[in-house]
């Protein structure tokens, strides 16, 4: 199975199965590992950027609502910068244009589910 099917995959798995399988689910972990979330974030503790779980926790996790994961997977896709300042010292986060609307959801999904 090529990348692009792949992902196709995960996001379908996703949608049909609800945020609260996300955490496990080893497709878009490993879309995340491909593409370069992980030089940047981490699990459990700030890098760069803050933790998943900091992020899961700053935004209700697998309560939010469908508005604030459509905001987040748009921060995936064309970068971000000042929710976080604090925490980064005002390092922006750099946009990956490359990836789909699909494919940013269902990272945000995965991240939410820490």
């Amino acid at each position: 199975m090529n990348t692009k099917n792949l992902v196709f995959a995960a996001a379908a798995v996703l949608s049909l199965s609800g945020t609260a399988n996300a955490a496990g689910n080893p497709a878009v972990k490993n879309m995340m590992e491909k593409s370069d979330c992980f030089t940047c974030h981490a699990l459990d503790h700030k890098l760069v950027g803050p933790s998943y779980q900091e992020v899961a926790a700053r935004y209700h996790g697998n309560k939010a609502s469908a508005a604030t994961v459509t905001m987040l997977a748009e921060k995936i896709l064309k970068g971000g910068n000042g929710n976080w300042n604090q925490e980064t010292g005002g390092m922006p986060m750099t946009p990956h244009p490359q990836l789909t609307v699909a494919q940013a959801k269902a990272m945000v999904k995965w991240v939410l589910a820490q």
